[in-house]
């Protein structure tokens, strides 16, 4: 029988049972200790180490359900075969050079216009949710769920967008996904994948790519040029249009009523034309009323409507969804009822709560008040930086458009600006190249540059020092010059 001596004095702080266990796990798969010696009894182990047996016993259990040691009756304990045991390796530290540069990473001004503010996010109220959701102990979380979502969190869904959006929909047409992406790619399965869509350039890159990489002819109209006007999609005949119509990313602009109706009546005219409204950063806006959405005034059934709590909650929530017309949902529960969800049932009841018990408005609208104020600072200071030439896309969303007054290309400017420490990106990085299809991905297509350069400014996670200071940096960028 081995004997076992372990200090329990020094070493990292942790329980007693923890230190026992790493102990003899590590003389086990060290071959310190070999299969088939027996290990002391519970009792014997606790008197050589002065701790009480139950700590002994807790080590042994978690020895005993990892497979390392087996428990003979009327024999004791001894060591197992752990040949095919799965064992993880802790990571070899980091390089110096890498941490190096992760902390100056972290020293840069980020004006990304994706960033959002995590710092007011409601921590308690979130993890209070989830405690309480866990201490049910229903054993329902733990399975699959609705394939469209949970019935209960559609139903918030729908009466939410009703009274924020004006939404026409049931909880039995709405399919939630695990983000934007995932639910245009299950739109392309049920509209087929030979088609054609049309879009704004410069547009929103992930559904751009997204609907390429799904076998769709993407073709551009410029915003510059009026954008989604009827006279631009009846000269390329699309069988979808993915649109904005309450603010354009990343333009700002906001569709007339006149051009949503004219396409209106356009998809109507044939039988599988439908517009994509995505409602991007429709809950953030700072002047006026809000823009209602498209589908609000849709009597045709032909707006598939997409909306995300990325924005209003958090990214890493991954919780989207999409209303679809009554026609649609027909061939969705025909022919992709039978897939699961992509989302956490545990995830969505947690949700659901949050929404219900009022916490998503209360956040959405303190949010919103701090955007708005930063979306003010960040345009106060612009107006008195003498290199600005125009700021368009304001008073909604999480950016500002900046023309710049400079020599410097729009490329240069952002490389500059990055050796600077400031993380800027031009309206560049969101034009597309013209018509192109998955079979041209291959070949050197460029998409079309803008004499001047155009900045995208976010403030949604800059105090305003930060905005301060990385106005200063890129002032001096193009003083420079």
């Amino acid at each position: 029988m081995i004997e076992i001596m372990i200090d329990l004095q020094g070493g990292a702080k942790a329980p007693l049972y923890e230190k026992i266990y790493e102990y003899i796990k590590k003389e086990i798969v060290e071959g310190k200790m070999t299969q088939g010696e027996k290990l002391p009894s519970t009792r014997r182990l606790s008197e050589n180490l002065a701790v009480s047996r139950s700590t002994v016993e807790m080590a042994y259990d978690q020895l005993l359900a990892e497979g390392y040691i087996k428990a003979e009756p009327c024999r004791g304990f001894f060591v197992c075969d752990i040949t095919e045991l799965y064992r993880l390796e802790k990571q070899v530290s980091a390089p110096k050079s890498y941490e190096r540069e992760k902390k100056a990473k972290k020293r840069k001004v980020d004006f990304s216009p994706y960033a959002i503010d995590t710092g007011n996010f409601p921590y308690n109220i979130w993890r209070k949710i989830n405690k309480n959701i866990l201490l049910d102990d229903s054993e329902d979380l733990l399975l699959s769920g609705d394939g469209q979502g949970e019935y209960e969190l559609r139903s918030a869904i729908a009466a939410y967008l009703h009274q924020a959006r004006g939404v026409n929909c049931s909880p039995e047409e709405i399919i939630i996904g695990a983000g934007n992406e995932y639910l245009e790619i299950l739109l392309a399965q049920l509209l087929g994948r030979e088609g054609t869509l049309l879009m704004e350039n410069p547009g929103y890159p992930r559904a751009y790519y997204t609907f390429l990489n799904m076998g769709y002819t993407v073709k551009t109209v410029p915003t510059a040029e009026g954008g989604l006007t009827l006279d631009n999609v009846c000269r390329e005949n699309p069988d979808l249009i993915y649109m904005m119509p309450s603010h354009q990313f990343p333009m700002g602009t906001v569709m007339p009523l006149k051009q949503r109706l004219e396409l209106l009546k356009w998809a109507s005219e044939a039988a599988n034309r439908y517009l994509i409204e995505d409602d991007h950063d429709s809950e953030f806006r700072y002047r006026g009323k809000p823009i209602p959405s498209l589908q609000s005034i849709d009597c045709y059934g032909r707006v598939v409507y997409l909306g995300t709590f990325s924005k209003s909650i958090a990214p890493s929530l991954r919780i989207s969804y999409m209303v679809l017309p009554p026609q649609l949902m027909e061939k969705y529960h025909s022919e992709c009822g039978f897939y699961s969800t992509t989302v956490p049932r545990m995830q969505q009841e947690v949700l659901r709560e949050f929404i219900e018990q009022g916490h998503f408005e209360r956040h959405l609208n303190k949010m919103r008040g701090i955007y708005r104020s930063r979306h003010d600072y960040l345009l106060g200071e612009l107006k008195k930086c003498s290199w600005v030439k125009k700021i368009s896309g304001d008073y909604a969303g999480l950016h500002l458009l900046v023309q710049v007054d400079t020599v410097l290309s729009e490329e240069e400017l952002c490389n500059f600006a990055a050796e600077k420490g400031v993380r800027v990106s031009g309206i560049s990085k969101y034009l597309f190249p013209e018509a192109q299809s998955r079979k041209e991905i291959g070949k050197e297509l460029q998409a079309p540059t803008l004499a001047e350069p155009v900045l995208l400014l976010g403030y949604g996670k800059l105090s305003e020092r930060e905005v301060r200071h990385g106005l200063e940096l890129l002032g001096g960028v193009v003083r420079e010059a």
